[in-house]
């Protein structure tokens, strides 16, 4: 049923040219065939390939958490990108960037022979994207963050101060209420997976408890996320 549906949109639309994934072509020509059938010129379709998601197998779906969002953070993009594999990391050159075939194999030949990193290139690839949806100087500034936190192992200049009441917090309720974590729930996820920091010490315990007061303390959700939590 939803193929004809879909495709009596292009009937409704009287659409000359429909655009839609790989995916999508069996509905894309539902379209002309109805089309045919109300006796209109069928339309133009054009396909375009399914960009794989984080994961390398299944395509890049919000639902499925394995994607780059266009307006995330250029950190983050940046972390995202670094965590692809090598392999994957070709395909999306080949569809993200506006480098030539020629230009990708030359890269791709470089890394075989030994000759260029391809931590390097990937880290290229994740400036690039960002370049794209934010700017060259945020691209910079994402890559210079991501090395001093995963290369140096530093914390960030930049971290964002979060202040609530002064008073003893259990650690779940406290990452959700500075948005750290969307729930409770994924609180007790990131506890128990080993994820979460409190002033550099690793808490696995969901039932722990933090002081907060006038004296800032670090919070660390993962490898990426920090927070400097004070009282009022």
């Amino acid at each position: 049923l939803y193929p004809l549906v879909q495709g009596y949109d292009s009937v409704a639309l009287e659409a000359d040219v429909e655009l839609g994934g790989t995916d999508q072509k069996f509905n894309l020509l539902m379209g002309r065939t109805l089309q045919r059938e109300f006796g209109r010129e069928p339309q133009v379709i054009l396909t375009t390939p399914l960009l794989e998601g984080l994961d390398g197998v299944q395509k890049m779906s919000k639902s499925l958490g394995n994607y780059i969002g266009i307006d995330e953070p250029p950190g983050e993009i940046f972390g995202k990108v670094m965590s692809i594999s090598d392999d994957l990391m070709w395909r999306y050159y080949e569809l993200l960037t506006d480098l030539r075939p020629a230009e990708i194999e030359a890269l791709k030949a470089k890394c075989l022979a030994g000759d260029e990193n391809p931590r390097n290139v990937k880290a290229n690839l994740a400036k690039l994207i960002i370049g794209d949806f934010h700017s060259a100087h945020d691209a910079d500034a994402a890559e210079a963050d991501f090395d001093q936190l995963f290369v140096k192992k530093e914390i960030p200049d930049e971290i964002e101060e979060k202040i609530v009441d002064a008073g003893e917090y259990k650690l779940v309720d406290l990452l959700v209420a500075v948005g750290m974590a969307a729930s409770k729930g994924e609180a007790k996820r990131l506890i128990e997976q080993g994820g979460t920091r409190v002033n550099g010490e690793k808490i696995s315990d969901t039932g722990a408890a933090v002081k907060i007061s006038a004296e800032s303390l670090l919070l660390q959700v993962g490898k990426r996320k920090f927070s400097r939590v004070s009282s009022r």
